[in-house]
C-alpha cells in the first residue's frame, strides 16, 4: 500500500466536511466477553441431542476458576457479561425444586429468558445447590480480583409463566400477589389478564421430540390467561410466539390505544427497581437489559437515575433494534450504551457473506447513530446470533478479521466477543429445541466442542487447538489489546477514506474500507480488505482537510508502524499488500 501525500482534494471546512462526524468522542472502550455459565465451563463432550443433565453435562459458577479469568483478563477484555444466571423454567429437577411443566419449556435446559425468580440463581450452575448463591457471589469477587467487572441479565419485559419467587427478602411481594385478576388490564397489576379464559398450550409444540417431558401432556393450567410476553393478547399464543412467558405490565394499556398510566409510579416500576437494587448491592457492575424497547422508555428514565443514587459507576446496556428510537433511549432513557445490531453487525455480516457493500458502514457512522457513534455496543456475535463459522453465516472464522478489526475500533465504544467466537467455533450438531441453525444453543445442555479445546479440561491452556485456531485467537488478543490501549482507537476522532480513495488506482472500494482513528498524540490508519480471494496494493491517498484535522503537515514525511500485527515501521510511501480478508492498524509517524 502507498500512502499518496499529494494534496488531492480541494480544502474543506472540518465542520462541514462529510467524510467526518461532529461527534466529540468519549473513551467508553469497553471491552466485553459474553459467556453463558452453563456452556462456558462443560468438560463433557458426549452432546446427545435433548440430552439430560447428566448425559450432556453443565457449567458451573465454580468452572470460571482464576485459571479462566486469567486468560479471560489476558486477552485484554474489561467486563465479563455473566447470561443466564437468573433462576428461569427448567425440565430439571432438583430436591425441594420441582422440575417445570414441560408444556411451557423450551429446550430441556430452559431459556435462561424465562426468569422464574428474579430473587435466585439457577441451581444448574452450582455444585451444591443449596448454596449456588453463595458460589455466584464468589465469582462476582473472584472476577473483581482479576480486574474485571461484572454484567448481569435484567430480563423486564417477561418473566417465565411458572414465576414465583421463593427467595425474595423479607417484606417483598411476589409478582401478581396483588393483581386484580377480573381486570384485564389495571395501573398496579403486574401482568395483563384475558378474564374467563383458560391458557392454552400451542397446538403441536412437542417439548422434547421423541422423549417424554416432565407433567408433558399438551396442557397447563393457568386460569386466567395471562398475557404473552411478545406482547399477543391470546389466550392461544402459537408455536412461534414466546409462549413459555408471561408479559410484564408497566402501566400501558394495550388494549385501549396504549393509553399509559405512569402517575403514581406502577407497582411493577418499583418492583424493579427493587430487584436491581438487589443484584447491585451484590457488587454487580452493570445490566445488560434485554429487550429494552419493549419496557416504556418513561420506566427508563425513572428506574436508571434511581439505580445511579445506589451505585453511580453502574452501567446500562439496552438491547435495541429501533435505529429511529436511539436517541430517545439515551436521552430520556438514560441508557449508558445500546446494541448496533440493526446497522453495523447487520451490514457486516452481509459483507462477510461477500453480499454487502461498504457503504453500509459509512451510513452507520453517518447517519444512522451519528452523534453517539461512542456509546453503541458492536459485536459480531452474541447468543442471539448465528456463529460465524457456521454454514448458516460465513463458514470460515477467518472472514471475521476484517468485520472484527471494524467493529474493535470504527468508533471509541463498547466491543464484545462472544466466548467460543476467539477459536471459531461453528455450532454443529442437533442440540434438541434448538436444532442445526448456525447457533449454540441456550436451551438445551451441551458442549462448545471447539471451545472445549481452548478449555482442555480446565487448563484453559488452548493445548487441543489447531495451529489455524491459535492463529485466529492470537488475531483476536491483539486486536482487543490494541483496542483497549490504543489512545487512538479509545477515543480519537475519526475521518473516512473511502471518498478520497474510490477513484485511486487499485483501490476497490467495494472491498476495501479505509478511515482514520486521531487524537492530538497518536494517529492512526485502519485499512481492511473483505475479499476472500483477492489482493489489493493500492495507492492509497489521504485528503488535505484530514491532514489538517490532524493536525499534521501533508508534506512532510511518515513512516507506517503495524499496531496489530507488530511489523516494523515502514516508510509511509512503500508499498504493502493486503491479502484476502486482512487488516492493518497502521500508526502515522513524522520520520
Amino acid at each position: 500500500m502507498k500512502l499518496l501525500l499529494a494534496l488531492l482534494l480541494p480544502l474543506v471546512t472540518y465542520a462541514q466536511d462529510p467524510n467526518t462526524t461532529a461527534e466529540t468522542p468519549q473513551d467508553h472502550k469497553l471491552l466485553i466477553y459474553q459467556l453463558l455459565p452453563r456452556l462456558f465451563g462443560n468438560k463433557v463432550a458426549l452432546n446427545k441431542t435433548y440430552g439430560t443433565i447428566q448425559e450432556n453435562g453443565c457449567g458451573k459458577f465454580n468452572d470460571i476458576n482464576d485459571l479462566a479469568l486469567t486468560q479471560i483478563k489476558d486477552m485484554g477484555f474489561s467486563h465479563v457479561w455473566y447470561t443466564g444466571v437468573l433462576e428461569h423454567a427448567t425440565m430439571t429437577a432438583y430436591p425441594g425444586i420441582p422440575a417445570d411443566d414441560a408444556d411451557v419449556v423450551k429446550g430441556r435446559a430452559g431459556s435462561p429468558y424465562a426468569v422464574k425468580d428474579y430473587y435466585d440463581v439457577a441451581p444448574d450452575l452450582a455444585v451444591n445447590v443449596h448454596a449456588r448463591m453463595a458460589e455466584y457471589e464468589a465469582l462476582i469477587k473472584r472476577t473483581h480480583a482479576h480486574g474485571l467487572q461484572v454484567l448481569m441479565d435484567f430480563i423486564p419485559n417477561h418473566v417465565a409463566r411458572s414465576y414465583h419467587s421463593d427467595a425474595h427478602p423479607a417484606g417483598v411481594q411476589d409478582l401478581g400477589a396483588q393483581d386484580d385478576k377480573t381486570q384485564a388490564f389495571a395501573p398496579n397489576n403486574n401482568f395483563y389478564y384475558l378474564p374467563n379464559q383458560h391458557f392454552v398450550v400451542p397446538a403441536g409444540y412437542n417439548p422434547l421430540g421423541p422423549l417424554q417431558g416432565p407433567r408433558e401432556d399438551g396442557k397447563y393450567e393457568e386460569f386466567p390467561a395471562k398475557a404473552t410476553g411478545n406482547d399477543v393478547f391470546s389466550a392461544a399464543p402459537t408455536i412461534n410466539d414466546w409462549f413459555e412467558t408471561i408479559k410484564l405490565n408497566y402501566g400501558v394499556d394495550y388494549l385501549h390505544g396504549h393509553a399509559t398510566h405512569f402517575d403514581p409510579i406502577p407497582n411493577t416500576w418499583r418492583q424493579m427497581r427493587d430487584i436491581l437494587v438487589f443484584w447491585a448491592q451484590k457488587d454487580v457492575d452493570g445490566f445488560r437489559c434485554d429487550m429494552a424497547e419493549m419496557v416504556p422508555v418513561e420506566f427508563w428514565a425513572w428506574v436508571i437515575p434511581e439505580l445511579k443514587k445506589v451505585k453511580p459507576s453502574l452501567v446500562f446496556i439496552g438491547e435495541a433494534y429501533n435505529p429511529r428510537e436511539y436517541g430517545t433511549y439515551f436521552t430520556k432513557g438514560h441508557f449508558d450504551y445500546l446494541y448496533d445490531k440493526v446497522g453495523l453487525y447487520d451490514g457486516l455480516r452481509r459483507l462477510m457473506r461477500q453480499e454487502g457493500r461498504t457503504e453500509d458502514i459509512t451510513h452507520v457512522w453517518s447517519q444512522e447513530s451519528a452523534g453517539f457513534g461512542s456509546k453503541m455496543l458492536r459485536f459480531l456475535e452474541n447468543h442471539d446470533e448465528q456463529r460465524i463459522a457456521s454454514p448458516d453465516f460465513a463458514t470460515d472464522p477467518r472472514r471475521a478479521i476484517p468485520a472484527m478489526t471494524v467493529s474493535a475500533t470504527l468508533g471509541s465504544g463498547p466491543v464484545m466477543v462472544y466466548f467460543g467466537q476467539e477459536v471459531g467455533e461453528p455450532a454443529r450438531g442437533n442440540e434438541g429445541f434448538s436444532s442445526a441453525d448456525g447457533r449454540t444453543s441456550i436451551f438445551d445442555y451441551w458442549g462448545v466442542p471447539e471451545h472445549q479445546k481452548w478449555m482442555n479440561q480446565g487448563k484453559f491452556d488452548g493445548a487441543r487447538l489447531s495451529a489455524e485456531q491459535q492463529r485466529l485467537r492470537d488475531f483476536y488478543v491483539r486486536l482487543l489489546r490494541l483496542a483497549g490501549s490504543s489512545e487512538a482507537i479509545r477515543a480519537g476522532q475519526f475521518y473516512e477514506l473511502q471518498a478520497a480513495n474510490k477513484a485511486g488506482q487499485g483501490y476497490d472500494a467495494s472491498k476495501l474500507y479505509a478511515y482514520l482513528r486521531y487524537t492530538q498524540g497518536q494517529q492512526v490508519l485502519v485499512v481492511v480488505n473483505f475479499s476472500d480471494s483477492q489482493t489489493y496494493s493500492p495507492t492509497l491517498a489521504i485528503p488535505p482537510a484530514a491532514w489538517q484535522a490532524m493536525g499534521l503537515d501533508a508534506q512532510r514525511a511518515y513512516t507506517l508502524r503495524d499496531l496489530l500485527g507488530n511489523g516494523p515501521a515502514q516508510p509511509g510511501n512503500h508499498p504493502v499488500a493486503l491479502p484476502p480478508l486482512g487488516a492493518l492498524v497502521l500508526e502515522i509517524k513524522p520520520q
